[in-house]
C-alpha cells in the first residue's frame, strides 16, 4: 500500500519522474516514460509523483516558444491521461505551480560546483549548438535535483542519457547531508527494462522533439499524418526493387512492427522482407494496422479529454495540491537547516 500524501514513510518507495513540454508528446514518451507512469501508478499509487517540468522548457532557446507553452503543457498533461494516467491515483502536477522546486533550486545552487555541471554530456551537447549560452542551460541538473530531493524521492525511472544527471543528484543530496544533517535519501536511477529506445522516422538516431516535426510520430497525430511519413520513411537500402530480398534487422520499419505487431505478424514480416514475400510498401501498411490499433483509443480518450479541459486542469490542481503538501514540510526543514530567519524548527519527515 502507498504512504498517505506527505511525510514520507522510511522503508517505502517513492518513485519521481518529469517529463518535459516541449513539442507534442510522441510514441518515444509514450514507449519510455508514460506507460511506466501507469504501471508504476498502480503499483505505488500517492507515492508515485509525477511532473511536467515546464521551468525547464525555457533552458534550450532552440527549444522554447512562450507563445506555445501553456498548450504543449496541457498537450502533455491530456496525453498522459489518455494513456491512462489517472490524476486521483497518483500525484500528477505542473511543476511551475509548487513554488517549492524554485526555492531548493536556488539552495542547491549555492552548493553545486560549476565545474560538475561544466562536465555534464547533455551540457556540452546542447551549449554546442548555441551562440550564447544562458545560464539556465548549465542549472538545468541542480533544479533536476531539486525536482527529485523537494519529495524525498528515492526511486527515478530514467532513460540512459539521464543517468548522469540521477548521480549528481545524489552527490548533491550527499553534500546537503553532509553540511547540514541527514536530509535527503540519495536517490537510484531506475533504467526500466520496459522503456524502450524508439528510433525517429528520418531513421536519423532516437525519436526526438528537438529533431522537428518530420522524425517524430505523434501520441495523438491523426493517421493520415502518420501514414504519410511513415510512407516515406526508409527501409533496407539493399531492397531497390520489389523482388530484392532484404534484412529486417537493419530496418527501421521492422524496428517499428516490434512496437506495435504481435508475435505473427513479426514473423510473417520478417520472413516476407528476406524472401522479398512482401514489398517495404505492403510492410508498411501492416504496421500502420498496429498502430492504428494501439494509437486509436488513445486518441478516442483524448478527444474525450479535450472537449472537457476543466477534467484535465482540475486534475492537474489537485495534483499540485496533493504536491505542496509533501513540499512544503521539506522546504521548513531546509529552510531551518539553512538559518533563515523566522524558519521553523528543524524536523524529520
Amino acid at each position: 500500500m502507498a504512504g498517505a500524501v506527505g511525510a514520507r514513510i522510511p522503508g517505502m518507495t517513492r518513485v519521481f519522474s518529469g517529463i518535459q513540454p516541449t513539442g507534442e508528446p510522441h510514441i518515444g514518451n509514450y514507449f519510455g516514460a508514460m506507460r511506466n507512469y501507469v504501471r508504476l501508478g498502480e503499483q505505488y499509487g500517492q507515492d508515485a509523483i509525477y511532473c511536467i517540468v515546464d521551468l525547464h522548457a525555457p533552458t534550450n532557446p532552440l527549444a522554447y516558444d512562450p507563445a506555445t507553452l501553456a498548450r504543449l503543457t496541457f498537450d502533455m498533461a491530456l496525453a498522459n491521461m489518455s494513456v491512462g494516467l489517472d490524476p486521483e491515483k497518483v500525484v500528477f502536477f505542473v511543476q511551475s505551480q509548487v513554488r517549492e522546486h524554485s526555492e531548493l533550486g536556488w539552495i542547491f545552487t549555492l552548493q553545486t560546483p560549476v565545474g560538475e555541471l561544466e562536465r555534464m554530456t547533455q551540457y556540452k551537447d546542447k551549449a554546442g549548438k548555441l551562440e550564447s549560452i544562458p545560464a539556465g542551460l548549465l542549472m538545468y541538473p541542480v533544479l533536476q535535483a531539486a525536482d527529485i530531493l523537494l519529495y524525498k524521492a528515492d526511486t527515478v525511472p530514467v532513460g540512459e542519457d539521464q543517468v548522469q544527471h540521477i548521480e549528481l543528484t545524489r552527490e548533491i543530496a550527499r553534500r546537503f547531508n553532509h553540511t547540514h544533517g541527514q536530509t535527503f535519501p540519495e536517490p537510484k536511477a531506475v533504467l526500466e527494462k520496459d522503456a524502450l529506445r524508439v528510433p525517429g522516422m528520418d531513421g536519423q538516431g532516437k525519436m526526438s522533439k528537438s529533431k522537428g516535426d518530420t522524425s517524430t510520430m505523434g501520441v495523438l497525430e491523426s493517421m493520415d499524418s502518420i501514414w504519410g511519413k511513415l510512407r516515406t520513411s526508409p527501409t533496407d537500402p539493399a531492397r531497390v526493387r520489389r523482388t530484392d530480398p532484404g534484412n529486417p534487422d537493419v530496418c527501421l520499419v521492422f524496428d517499428y512492427h516490434k512496437l506495435f505487431s504481435d508475435d505473427t505478424t513479426l514473423l510473417e514480416v520478417a520472413d516476407g522482407c528476406r524472401t522479398a514475400g512482401i514489398g517495404c510498401i505492403d510492410c508498411k501498411k501492416r504496421l500502420m494496422t498496429g498502430i492504428e490499433r494501439e494509437l486509436t483509443p488513445i486518441q478516442a480518450r483524448a478527444s474525450e479529454l479535450r472537449a472537457r479541459p476543466d477534467d484535465v486542469l482540475g486534475g492537474l490542481a489537485h495534483g499540485a495540491e496533493r504536491a505542496r503538501a509533501i513540499a512544503a514540510p521539506v522546504m521548513d526543514e531546509v529552510r531551518s537547516k539553512m538559518g533563515f530567519l523566522g524558519a521553523s524548527p528543524s524536523q524529520e519527515h
